[in-house]
């Protein structure tokens, strides 16, 4: 039987006992029931205190870990947009006239007038804005004393050349295409662009005159 579970000893009942000691009870009993106690929570205490520590040491590292890959991805992002814009020239039947860096074809429009432009709206869907951020790099025959930008703020601007704000054209799908030249959408013609900064007016051999009537037309 287990000794907590003894029932208690009246003291008229424990006189014939040899361990009998009065008012202190039976001899040894004190000992018993304070230090075995002691005895047994010892070793779980202390293994308390050891695996605390290790436990903080997990979480630590958990967390570094985490903030160098966010790190990491931040990092790349930024690298994977900064791209600058590009001005070059193509030869075809046209001549030779200004694209983009990728090849596309790059138009000026009559309707403008001065270096703002004046295409918005359905215009600006057919007919997008070449934009850049800062003064774009040039190579084959393109005057970089040409190169402008209009449109105010610090966000992308449009490319001018010679004074002419620079567009593409929705019906090119690939480069070195003309499909606009001599299209008079919008109520003006709009022209390939020469490295001199005139409109090249003479229509494009095989090519569509992208949306609206096309033609020949005059210098601009």
């Amino acid at each position: 039987m287990n000794r907590g579970a003894v029932a208690p000893v009246l003291p008229s009942e424990a006189h014939g006992d040899p361990r009998w000691q009065g008012a202190t009870g039976f001899a040894g009993e004190k000992e018993d029931m304070f230090t075995v106690p002691n005895r047994t929570w010892a070793p779980v205490g202390l293994g308390l205190v050891v695996v605390a520590p290790a436990l903080l040491l997990v979480a630590c590292g958990g967390s570094s870990g985490s903030s160098g890959s966010q790190s990491g991805n931040a990092t790349r992002g930024v690298a994977a947009t900064s791209q600058a814009a590009k001005v070059e020239t193509n030869n075809g039947s046209l001549g030779t006239f200004l694209t983009d860096g990728s090849g596309r074809t790059l138009y000026l429009w009559a309707g403008d007038h001065g270096s703002t432009s004046s295409c918005s709206g359905p215009c600006a869907s057919a007919w997008p804005p070449f934009t850049a951020k800062g003064t774009p790099t040039v190579s084959g025959q393109v005057m970089a004393s040409n190169l402008g930008t209009t449109g105010g703020g610090s966000g992308a601007q449009q490319v001018t050349y010679a004074g002419h704000p620079l567009y593409y054209f929705a019906g090119d799908q690939g480069d070195g295409q003309t499909n606009g030249e001599g299209s008079t959408a919008f109520g003006a013609a709009w022209w390939v662009v020469s490295p001199s900064g005139t409109a090249i007016t003479h229509a494009a051999t095989g090519g569509s005159t992208g949306t609206g009537s096309g033609g020949g037309g005059g210098g601009y």
